[in-house]
């Protein structure tokens, strides 16, 4: 079981921002910190959007999607969910992984390449989605 926290948001003037506390594996080696958490790998946030990502640490931090979904929105022109996609999509082979992100207009996207993530968002008209499988359920 991996113990995770994220966390990406905008704030009214598309200023992106995230978060990500890795709590690790349940019975991990003494000394053992969390790979997640790592800026890039885990966490980013830059002008486009803020992406937070747990999973199998090391896969997260040898494919570092937080800081791939930035690049190819910037580089590649793609949407937040396209480039959310690609960040999942065969760099993850390694291991389980999920991360949630926000882009400066105040799109939410998420991919997952396991079995279910607990994720939601909230938006500041008061829509509330929750989700643990594929679907989001509305509040």
């Amino acid at each position: 079981m991996i113990n995770f926290i994220g966390c990406a948001a905008v704030d009214c003037k598309g200023r992106c921002a995230a978060a990500t506390s890795a709590g690790g594996l349940m019975n991990k080696m003494a000394g053992r910190i969390g790979d997640s958490p790592v800026i890039g790998a885990g966490t980013y946030a830059c002008e486009l959007c803020g992406v937070s990502c747990t999973g199998g640490g090391e896969a997260v931090l040898l494919a570092m999607p937080a800081r791939e979904v930035a690049v190819v929105m910037e580089y590649n022109g793609l949407s937040l969910q396209e480039a959310v996609d690609y960040a999942m999509k065969g760099r993850l082979d390694e291991g389980m992984a999920g991360l949630i992100a926000v882009s400066r207009e105040g799109e939410v996207a998420y991919g997952l390449n396991c079995a279910g993530m607990f994720r939601g968002y909230a938006t500041e008209d008061g829509t509330v989605k929750v989700g643990i499988w594929d679907e989001m359920l509305t509040l």
